[in-house]
Parts: C-alpha cells; sequence; structure tokens
C-alpha cells in the first residue's frame, strides 16, 4: 500500500477523528493522522489489503474513505510531517508545540506505557518514595524536646499501592489523554531504527514493518542504567533505580555501586525505611561539584548510620542463597569482602541510542552514544534533531522539556535556541544539595577570578530555628565586579532555595544587590541575603532580622 491522502465521510465531531484514527491504527503496519477540520486521513504505512482493508477497518463505525490524491511527497499533505522516536518529556513538549505550529506528528514508542523515565520509574515515584522516607525518618529522629520519636513500620504494600496511583494519575493526566485528545499526534507503537537519513522502519510486537518518511524527524529515546562489567554481576537479581523503586519488600540490607544523585536519594530512602545500607563510591561523593558539598553531604550520611566507603571499587559479585557477595578493592586493601541482601547499580546513565541504526543516518554521536547536538538541538544531518537524556544535554527532565519545545520550533522554521549558562541542579537527599553557575574551580576555568563567601547554616535563623544547622550557602562571585556567578547549597530542601540564585545570576546581580533585597523573615532562602552580606561584613553582629 503506498503512501495515501484519503477524504474522511461521516464524521460529525473530533470524536469522531479519534474513532477513525485509532481504527486505522490497528492495523498492522499502518500510521494513520485524521484531521477533523480538513476531513482528511493520510495513511503511511505497508498495511495489508490495501484501501479496501482501510475501508472495513472505519465501515463498522458509520465512516467512509474516498481518494483525494495519489502518493504524497515528504513536503506535500496538511502540514509538514515530524516524526518523534519516543514519548517522555522531551517527545510530548515537541510534539505539543509542533502541532501547534501546525506540523502532523508521529510518536513512535516500543513500550508498553508512554511517558518515558521521569514520570514511570524517575522522578515522580522517586519524590514519593523520598517524602515518605522523609516522614518515617522524623518522627523517630526529630530534634524537638516534649514530643514523642516513634519508630514505626513501614507496610511496603500500602506505601507502593499509592505511588502506582499517582503515577498513574499523572501519566493519564499529563501524557495518555494529550494524545487521545490532540488531533495532529497520532501514535504508532513499535520499536523504530534508521534505514537511510530520511527513512524511519518501525517494527511492531507481531513483527509486522512499517516505512515512514517524515520531513524532520526527532530523537528522543532517553537512556537506561549503565551496568558495569563487574564479573558475576551478569544474571544475579540485581536491582536497577526501576527495580528500587518498585520493590514489593525491603531488603534488611543492601549494597549500594555508586555515587551519583540516584545511588545517594535511593540509599538514604532505604535507610530511612528501616535497610542496613552501605554505598561503595569509586572516588568521593557527588564528584562533579565542589568538593565541600560531597564532603558535607558524607559527614551528613555518616551521622545518620549510612556506610560510605569512598574510594572503593568492586572487583566480583556473586548471589547465593539470597544474598550477594561483594569483593572489593578498598584504597590499598584488595579482596576484602562485604555481603547484604540486596545490590543496587546506580552507576549513571546512557543514551538509548545503539538499536537506532544512526550509522545508517549519518548521525554523530559521542564516545557514549550520546547524539552530538548543538543549541538549537539539530544533529550533524539535515532534518534530524534530538532532545532529552539520549542527547549531549544535560540529563535533566526540565532541559529535555525546553529542549524538546525548542526542537519543534527549529522544525517547524522558527529559530530558538536552548541556553545552557544557567542550569540550577538538586539532588533531593536530606540535606539536599543544590547548584546553578560556577564553582570556583570552573570559574577559574573559564579564566573568570572568583571570591566566594561560605555562611553555615547556623547563622540562617530559620536553621535555627527548626534545629537543624547542618550545612552551607556559598556564594562565588567575579572578583572585579562582585557579579554573582554561582551558588552552591547544603541544605534541608535546598532546592526549593536555588532558584532565587539562578535569577540573580540571570539579571546579572551584585552581591551587594543580592544582600541588600528584602527577604521574608524566617524562610531558609534568606540564607542567600545572609551569604550576600558576608562579602562585606560580619554577619554573627547583626540583630536576627538586620536588613
Amino acid at each position: 500500500m503506498t503512501d495515501l491522502l484519503l477524504r474522511v465521510t461521516g464524521m460529525t465531531c473530533v470524536h469522531c477523528a479519534r474513532r477513525v484514527e485509532e481504527a486505522l491504527n490497528r492495523l498492522p503496519g499502518v500510521a494513520a493522522s485524521v484531521s477533523f477540520q480538513d476531513r482528511t486521513v493520510e495513511v503511511r504505512g505497508d498495511g495489508p489489503g490495501g484501501l479496501d482493508a482501510l475501508r472495513a477497518a472505519v465501515a463498522q463505525g458509520g465512516y467512509g474513505l474516498e481518494r483525494i490524491d495519489a502518493e504524497l511527497s515528504d513536503e506535500r499533505g496538511p502540514g509538514l510531517h515530524v516524526a518523534i522516536i519516543g514519548s517522555g518529556g522531551a517527545a510530548f513538549a515537541a510534539a505539543i508545540r509542533a502541532v501547534e505550529a501546525g506540523a502532523r506528528v508521529t510518536m513512535i514508542e516500543h513500550a508498553a506505557r508512554i511517558g518515558g523515565t521521569c514520570v514511570n520509574v524517575g522522578c515522580v515515584p522517586s519524590k514519593i518514595l523520598l517524602r515518605a522516607a522523609e516522614i518515617r525518618h522524623d518522627q523517630g529522629h526529630h530534634r524537638f524536646e516534649g514530643i514523642g520519636r516513634l519508630d514505626l513500620p513501614v507496610d511496603r504494600g500500602a506505601l507502593l499501592a499509592q505511588m502506582r496511583d499517582r503515577v498513574d494519575a499523572l501519566r493519564g493526566a499529563k501524557y495518555e489523554r494529550i494524545i487521545e485528545g490532540m488531533l495532529g499526534i497520532a501514535l504508532l507503537r513499535g520499536t523504530a531504527w534508521f534505514e537511510d537519513a530520511r527513512t524511519l522502519v518501525v517494527e511492531d510486537a507481531t513483527g509486522g514493518r512499517t516505512r515512514l518518511t517524515a520531513d524532520r524527524v526527532l530523537i528522543a529515546t532517553g537512556a537506561s542504567p549503565v551496568i558495569p562489567p563487574i564479573p558475576g554481576l551478569e544474571g544475579t537479581p540485581y536491582w536497577t533505580s526501576s527495580e528500587a523503586l518498585f520493590a514489593a519488600m525491603a531488603p534488611a540490607s543492601l549494597i549500594v555501586i555508586g555515587s551519583s544523585f540516584v545511588a545517594l536519594e535511593l540509599a538514604q530512602a532505604y535507610h530511612r525505611l528501616g535497610t542496613e545500607v552501605t554505598v561503595l563510591a569509586r572516588a568521593s561523593l557527588l564528584t562533579r561539584d565542589d568538593p565541600e558539598l560531597g564532603a558535607g553531604l558524607l559527614a551528613a550520611f555518616e551521622a545518620e548510620g549510612i556506610t560510605v566507603l569512598t574510594g572503593t571499587t568492586a572487583q566480583a559479585v556473586r548471589h547465593e542463597a539470597d544474598r550477594f557477595e561483594v569483593t572489593l578493592q578498598c584504597g590499598s586493601r584488595d579482596g576484602m569482602t562485604m555481603c547484604a541482601a540486596q545490590l543496587l547499580i546506580a552507576a549513571g546513565r546512557r543514551a538509548n541510542t545503539g538499536a537506532l541504526g544512526l550509522d545508517a543516518a549519518g548521525v554523530m554521536v559521542d564516545r557514549d552514544g550520546a547524539v552530538v547536538v548543538d543549541d538549537h538541538m539539530r544533529s550533524s544531518v539535515a532534518r534530524i534533531y534530538a532532545a532529552g537524556d539520549c542527547s549531549t544535554m544535560p540529563q535533566l527532565v526540565y532541559v529535555a522539556a525546553a529542549a524538546g519545545t525548542r526542537a519543534a520550533i527549529n522544525m517547524t522554521g522558527g529559530d530558538a535556541a536552548l541556553d545552557l549558562g544557567i542550569v540550577p541542579a538538586v539532588v533531593f537527599t536530606d540535606p539536599a544539595v543544590a547548584t546553578v553557575g560556577l564553582d570556583e574551580a570552573q570559574a577559574r576555568a573559564a579564566g573568570i577570578e572568583p571570591v566566594s563567601r561560605r555562611l553555615d547554616l547556623e547563622n540562617v535563623p530559620r536553621a535555627l530555628a527548626n534545629f537543624d544547622t547542618t550545612g552551607f550557602v556559598k556564594l562565588v562571585a567575579e572578583a572585579g565586579s562582585q557579579r554573582l556567578i554561582g551558588a552552591q547549597i547544603l541544605a534541608h530542601n535546598a532546592g526549593e532555595m536555588i532558584q532565587t540564585a539562578a535569577i540573580a545570576i540571570r539579571y546579572r546581580m551584585t552581591v551587594e544587590e543580592l544582600g541588600n533585597m528584602l527577604f521574608p523573615y524566617l524562610v531558609m532562602t534568606e540564607g542567600l541575603k545572609l551569604a550576600a552580606q558576608t562579602f562585606t561584613r560580619d554577619v554573627s553582629q547583626l540583630s536576627c532580622c538586620a536588613g
């Protein structure tokens, strides 16, 4: 069957259009996109039975199909045709913006659930688990006298059911209903790869194949956990973050290999839910950030009872009798062993590009397989773009969404760049780690002479009122101009503070200007004002709410 543009008869509303589209897309090897406004359907693919099969598929709903045109060329039909491989944050942001610009979108997804990592097995369930763990920990370890401390058991089944309900609700509201209600987006189930720079092949679960030629292609396939080649690991029931989030039972003990934000967040969550946790870090914690952040978080973890072994690598893994035995190299000691009921591998994530046939399309990737893109999300091949964790952009969902939107603008004739000069980032441990802009080492590497000040939280009134002074606020300024260029925060809920610093950097504020602003009293964000004031005065000599 060739690609066809057909007129649809019998449609009276947008729901009719959706029913026609769904009926046609149920046919193997067919991708259909219906326009209710134009009363047309574009059918692309190699489905069996030709036009007769298409007519039969819609006839039971009372609709008809009439041929308008012969074959469609790439640049013809009702609007530009954009193919998007993936259905996560970058993919949906791009699809919505492309449709708003008048394009037709075919979204291709091989997984059973749309929505990608964040809503299904990433940001949303992890933050639910972290908050639950925080509440349980506070019940037994709060610092207020006169209030009893409790060590309550965890009903894992009830917690998981609540988590799944919220994940399902958000996926339904933010992804599934958009697909159902937005004409112009057709979902094609299957695994896609490039046959050449202009052609995608999509194979469905039955082995049926569709060849798709679009005007523009966006690669938005996300990333997956890296599994290090540790002897003995393969074939064992180790966890990645996905299994850790939705495990039916919490193990008595857990070894975590990795020191990324995923490793540290899950390590602390499981510890607070009653598991004995050991973290194996190849170097120190948070090696990409200011060393003071990693050192402060390490001290907080150890004070809480989490074992952290820095400078440690796993040499071998053995699983036997429902226990993991990990052989370690720790400093100068080789052959040291450690046992636990469960093992979590959280050693970073790698772009999902290996099966896309990018060589056939001529798309350039870096050594980790990420699609190399410029600030317009353009790949090395005209008409092919990439956004999200599969690209060389930072692996942050809000960066992915912003990149997807800008990719769509550029694919539909616009001109939008993504400025990554100011990217706030948060590690949702407790204390949390939040950063934006440059630290001192990064500033020097960029040719900027920095000056910095660190304010410990014992100088922040809200931290004193909370009886929780673990952490600090550190600000980095350009030595000559005193313009703020970076902030590093270690504090409870540091993520709620960092955007204030990001805005100050964005609008090129000096530390004096930041220190002179009015901040509400007894909020943690006041720590930024006080840290800014330390550039010129001793804040310990100020009254509580001195301006």
